[in-house]
């Protein structure tokens, strides 16, 4: 999910993940992806360059074959050619610079311009802010720390009334009940 990258952002260095290295498949150093990205099959083609990050590690990779199943990007990278080396990138994840991510339409939103994002009512009220963004861009949903756990906000345009990445601010209508009735039981401590 994302919003327009423009040239001002100041955030140039940074980098967004597009998957994690789930496991390997096959015995000729082949890496099944779980895709953190709306467009799978555009990120993850032939002469892809990535980062492969892990433990403060970060490998420049690139892809020289892939193939899809099930939803999931099937890769082979240049210079990873035995389970063992393939073995070494399991839980990696692949990231891109920001400035590589492509342009969305108006009204989608990254993920990484969302966490962090303060969230109030459309009164005003804050409720919390956002710690995570869940599911993919027909389901997405917020998870919001407040000051008594998490709420999920279901990020459709009849709740979240305006998304401003600009001014870190999310307004929201919420049905009765939402903030209420929807908090988590389990903590994210230190994350």
């Amino acid at each position: 999910m994302g919003h327009r990258m423009t040239s001002s952002d100041d955030r140039l260095g940074e980098s967004a993940v597009v998957g994690r290295i789930a496991r390997t498949h096959g015995l000729r150093g082949q890496l099944v992806v779980n895709p953190e990205t709306d467009f799978p099959v555009d990120r993850f083609k032939v002469g892809a360059v990535m980062d492969a990050c892990q433990a403060g590690q970060h490998d420049p990779v690139t892809v020289s074959s892939v193939r899809f199943h099930q939803g999931r990007p099937i890769l082979a990278l240049e210079g990873i050619s035995t389970i063992e080396a393939a073995e070494s990138l399991i839980g990696a994840e692949l990231r891109v610079p920001l400035t590589a991510l492509q342009e969305l339409p108006s009204g989608m939103f990254y993920h990484h311009d969302l966490v962090g994002c303060a969230v109030q009512t459309c009164d005003g009220t804050p409720v919390g802010s956002v710690a995570a963004v869940q599911g993919a861009a027909d389901g997405s949903v917020l998870v919001v720390r407040t000051s008594t756990g998490e709420i999920l906000v279901p990020l459709a345009a009849e709740i979240c009334r305006r998304v401003d990445p600009e001014t870190r601010t999310i307004e929201i209508a919420p049905p009765d009940g939402l903030l209420e009735l929807n908090v988590t039981k389990r903590s994210r401590s230190g994350r």
